[in-house]
């Protein structure tokens, strides 16, 4: 995603960077609450319903229009979609739908499917095979055969920052609503061909890796750029992104990204979570609305997390204000009440009014109705079939 509209903000407060290191953390201010979309997809033997790992092949062979939005993942079964910045979360899903359906296009010319959950429900760790890009290989070497697990597949949402001082704010505030927001994204039951009892089994599947989950609280965007310039300095990482944290910045494209959710069986619930996130976003720097006890809360806050992965939207989050744990859907109703003035001063009202839809029909209830009468190949069909439409 690309939103920047101004120049770098003369006034960050970030130290300068160390000798030796490019400076990453240069903010490229964006205009307020822009969103933009990533979704990650699995793409498909229509024969068997098994990952194709063709990734190198489909990026090759796509349409003009298609290609610019395109891009490699971890695994050679995976592509990742991109939007533009828009205004609204209602453009953008807008944007990221007809992504969806070129992409099924493209693949139809190559005998080949989409689809889009948190896992693949019986792919397993053997069949799958690392992307040949370079990033990725540079990510099987870091973290060894972590990288060879099975695939899962993540909603990514940015939201347009002006400077890195609100950034820091905003991502110490969206850390707070990671657990509610994963509870209602919840879409990956299924795992190595059996039923996971979790609601979102992507969850503790990718924290295998390192640096992922709920980041701490940062005093300062200086403090920020000092632990990632740290972790630059000392070749832990090689670049900023191999940060896989559930929210985190990205100076260049002067964003504050949500990665913890999982990918959505349709456009439509994509819709719907993109709201969610540009609402609260605007909620929470317009106004405040979820407590400091909460904000600085970081063991209840993983806790939550958890219960979210594990309940979805049937779980108890803990309250720490009221010392006792509430249901998730009794938080969400809290929500939709405080957001919906914000929602319509953005123009998302109804979209993230459909969260209440979203709640009672979510992929991961889907998932399971599914499989209870037709098994795991019907699900990853009817995955496809809903894809694009």
């Amino acid at each position: 995603m690309t939103t920047s509209t101004d120049s770098p903000d003369p006034g960050r407060s970030a130290s300068a960077p160390r000798p030796g290191l490019v400076d990453w953390s240069e903010w490229i201010a964006s205009a307020p609450y822009t969103v933009g979309i990533e979704e990650e997809m699995m793409i498909l033997d229509p024969g068997t319903w098994s990952l194709a790992h063709h990734t190198d092949r489909v990026l090759e062979c796509l349409s003009p229009s298609l290609s610019p939005h395109a891009a490699a993942e971890t695994h050679e079964a995976a592509i990742e979609l991109a939007t533009a910045p828009h205004a609204t979360a209602v453009e953008a899903a807008g944007e990221a739908a007809g992504l969806r359906a070129a992409l099924a296009l493209d693949l139809e010319r190559l005998s080949l499917r989409a689809a889009t959950a948190g896992t693949h429900p019986f792919a397993v760790w053997t069949d799958t095979k690392v992307s040949s890009g370079s990033r990725y290989q540079l990510v099987y070497e870091s973290v060894r055969e972590l990288a060879r697990r099975e695939p899962t597949f993540a909603l990514h949402v940015h939201v347009g920052v002006p400077d890195p001082d609100t950034a820091v704010e905003l991502l110490n505030r969206l850390r707070s609503h990671l657990p509610l927001l994963l509870a209602l994204s919840a879409n990956s039951p299924f795992w190595q061909g059996r039923d996971s009892g979790f609601c979102s089994v992507r969850t503790p599947i990718f924290q295998a890796f390192p640096r992922v989950g709920i980041p701490r609280w940062f005093r300062s965007y200086s403090e920020y750029v000092d632990v990632v310039d740290q972790l630059l300095s000392c070749d832990a990482i090689p670049v900023p992104t191999f940060l896989w944290w559930d929210v985190r910045l990205q100076p260049s494209l002067g964003t504050v990204e949500l990665r913890v959710m999982d990918v959505q069986v349709t456009a439509a619930q994509t819709a719907a979570l993109t709201a969610a996130v540009q609402t609260i976003a605007h909620l929470e720097l317009e106004a405040g609305y979820h407590s400091a006890q909460l904000v600085h809360a970081h063991e209840l806050l993983d806790e939550n997390r958890f219960l979210a992965a594990r309940d979805g939207i049937d779980a108890r989050l803990i309250d720490p204000v009221a010392e006792r744990r509430v249901p998730a859907i009794e938080l969400l109703d809290e929500l939709l009440a405080a957001g919906l003035p914000h929602a319509q001063e953005l123009g998302c009202a109804d979209a993230f009014e459909s969260l209440a839809e979203l709640a009672r029909e979510g992929g991961g209830r889907w998932q399971r109705s599914i499989a209870r009468d037709g098994g795991m190949q019907r699900v990853v069909a009817k995955l496809a079939d809903r894809f694009a439409a």
